[in-house]
């Protein structure tokens, strides 16, 4: 599933017209990012948490010359699933 068939299911369920929706679609993602680079938790009950957490340093490999490289400390995005939304993955 890609923006686009987001944006045209708002539409369809909404009966708002495609450009709107995508304002919409366009603007929750940019909430999201928003808040994800400020470090803040996104919980949306009955789909899951978003997450930025703390990455180690380590050492990686180049995978054609073999030579070790230093991965340097930073932070990632993690996302854990709600109860509701891993019930219906499953089955």
């Amino acid at each position: 599933m890609i923006k686009l068939d987001i944006v045209n299911l708002v539409a369809d369920k909404t009966g708002v017209p495609k450009q709107k929706a995508e304002q919409v679609v366009d603007s929750l993602f940019e909430a999201m990012k928003d808040a994800l680079a400020k470090g803040k938790r996104i919980e949306l009950r009955g789909f899951g948490v978003f997450v930025v957490k703390p990455r180690k340093r380590g050492v990686g490999r180049n995978p054609r010359t073999g030579t070790e490289v230093p991965i340097p400390a930073g932070k990632t995005i993690r996302f854990k699933p709600g109860k509701e939304l891993s019930a219906k993955a499953v089955g």
